[in-house]
């Protein structure tokens, strides 16, 4: 580990240990600005099912990154790489338990949602799952101009680093006047992710908000019990 979020902490939660107690999915959970693991820790007990095993990174000063998840990559980091090892290390946690990756699923909220979003598109699946309520794919086309709906479709160096998703299921869920993450961005990053294979449920609500939707978290509980 390295960067700021070098020595964050792994909170833990829900199913544990060996035998016939032993977690049967896992699930990495990413949180927003200002908030902490264990406040999203809240959510995944709400969606997850029996035997899922949760855990999720907490943020140096309940933050990923200082700047908006739009500013170009070079302002994004170190943050951003350093906020990608501490999902590592999270994910890496469960696989030690014995949790291939196709029975581990990653979520997040707003800035959390946006990390665990960008961590599925480099790293690739098999996942179980991905849900990002109220977040998309992050960064610019390192222009130097103004943020761009096309940030992989229109940066080779970009789409570079993207892995593949086939068949792994993402629910996008956002409210179209969102103060925070514009409505093209989550088109985009529903286009960008369907081209690397997934299996995307684009959840667009209308008017203005910054949290869950009606049926949000009740796709969310569908999306981990398939």
């Amino acid at each position: 580990m390295s960067g700021p979020h070098a020595k964050a902490a792994l909170v833990r939660a829900g199913a544990q240990g060996a035998g016939a107690g032993a977690p049967t999915g896992g699930l990495v959970l990413a949180h927003g600005r200002g908030a902490s693991a264990g406040d999203i820790l809240a959510l995944g007990v709400a969606v997850a099912p029996p035997g899922t095993a949760l855990i999720a990174p907490e943020a140096a000063g309940h933050s990923w990154w200082p700047v908006s998840f739009l500013a170009p990559m070079a302002e994004l980091q170190p943050w951003l790489d350093s906020a990608l090892e501490a999902m590592d290390r999270a994910v890496g946690a469960l696989t030690a338990e014995g949790l291939p990756p196709e029975r581990i699923a990653l979520a997040g909220f707003s800035q959390g949602a946006c990390l665990a979003l960008e961590y599925a598109a480099r790293r690739g699946g098999p996942w179980r799952g991905v849900i990002a309520l109220s977040g998309g794919l992050m960064g610019t086309a390192d222009t130097g101009g103004a943020p761009e709906p096309g940030l992989y479709g229109h940066a080779p160096k970009r789409m570079e680093q993207a892995g593949r998703l086939d068949g792994v299921p993402v629910l996008l869920a956002c409210h179209d006047r969102d103060p925070h993450i514009p409505a093209a961005r989550v088109r985009e990053t529903a286009r960008v992710l369907s081209g690397l294979g997934a299996a995307v449920d684009m959840r667009l609500h209308a008017g203005a908000g910054h949290g869950t939707g009606p049926g949000d978290l009740e796709a969310a509980r569908a999306l981990l019990q398939r």
